[in-house]
């Protein structure tokens, strides 16, 4: 069983900065994709970024140049910081691991509240 664990979310006013967590219970290597995802209220899941183990990655244009990944090979832990933030970032933050085409694990999620 693979578990994922989002920390680090809170109450920030807009301009502020966050920097999420995601802990994996096993290592990178077996995850065949992983990526950071957002859910705002009433909206569906949407895709934040991949988490690649090499090369550019593509944001999606509401965060770019504001939300960087990064992670921790040896801690099996991935990092969203999320600097300027706005109201309209609220959501519930998610990552997921995906092994081969049929499993995906997600995480139980971590809320970022935005306030203007």
């Amino acid at each position: 069983q693979v578990q994922l664990v989002e920390s680090g979310g809170g109450l920030v006013h807009a301009g502020g900065s966050l920097r999420l967590s995601c802990a994996v219970s096993i290592s990178f290597s077996r995850c065949s994709a992983m990526g950071w995802y957002r859910q705002a209220p009433g909206k569906e899941r949407d895709l934040v970024a991949p988490i690649t183990t090499g090369g550019p990655t593509n944001y999606a244009d509401s965060v770019k140049g504001r939300f960087t990944i990064s992670r921790d090979n040896a801690k099996n832990t991935v990092y969203l910081q999320m600097n300027s933030l706005k109201p309209e970032d609220t959501a519930v933050y998610y990552c997921n691991c995906r092994i081969g085409g049929t499993q995906l694990y997600w995480g139980q999620g971590t809320q970022v509240t935005v306030s203007s």
